[in-house]
């Protein structure tokens, strides 16, 4: 008697808290809307396409500001992307890109005559993540950049993430090496 009692109990144990548990409501997961960019850009290719970028400034604020005083300045207008890595990314902001070969050993070294700090943060490196490439030295970043085209994690905290592509994602994924900007529109402050 006392056995078939335990048995009871524990099946008891068992079966309830399932049964409960899927009688209550999925819980909806709460949503962080991020307040939209004070500024956004929209990267025209030669080829025809679109990019639109927004940023975030409370991030990396010093990289945003850069970005943007280099695109006013028409810095990417007519450069090419020089590296593209199939699932991982597109690379853009050398400015000898626009004249010097694809296969010139220099391609992909030129910056603005300037560095700047890095700004990690914990924004992660998924698919549609602008990045600041930059060399061995965390505080070597200049014009360089590259757009995810897919997650790397590995990266986390060791770039600094400052924007996203917000539409254009097509255009990103038919990049090709040596594809050019045609120009690089500010819009906003």
């Amino acid at each position: 008697m006392i056995r078939l009692l335990f048995a009871l109990v524990a099946a008891v144990t068992l079966l309830v808290p399932p049964a409960l548990a899927q009688s209550q409501k999925p819980r909806a997961k709460p949503q962080t809307k991020e307040p939209p960019s004070a500024q956004t850009a929209i990267i025209t290719l030669e080829k025809g396409g679109e990019i639109v970028l927004e940023f975030f400034p409370a991030d990396a604020p010093k990289h945003v500001e850069n970005f943007v005083k280099l695109a006013s300045k028409g810095f990417y207008d007519g450069q090419r992307f020089h590296r593209v890595e199939p699932g991982f990314v597109v690379q853009v902001g050398d400015p000898q890109s626009k004249t010097l070969p694809m296969d010139h050993e220099r391609m992909g070294t030129g910056g603005p005559g300037y560095t700047i700090k890095a700004e990690y943060n914990s924004r992660p490196f998924e698919r549609g993540v602008l990045g600041m490439a930059r060399g061995d030295d965390p505080d070597s970043a200049g014009s360089q950049l590259y757009i995810m085209l897919g997650p790397a994690p590995f990266l986390n905290g060791k770039y600094t993430a400052f924007g996203r592509v917000v539409k254009g994602m097509e255009a990103v994924d038919g990049i090709k090496v040596g594809d050019r900007i045609k120009s690089v529109k500010v819009i906003g402050k």
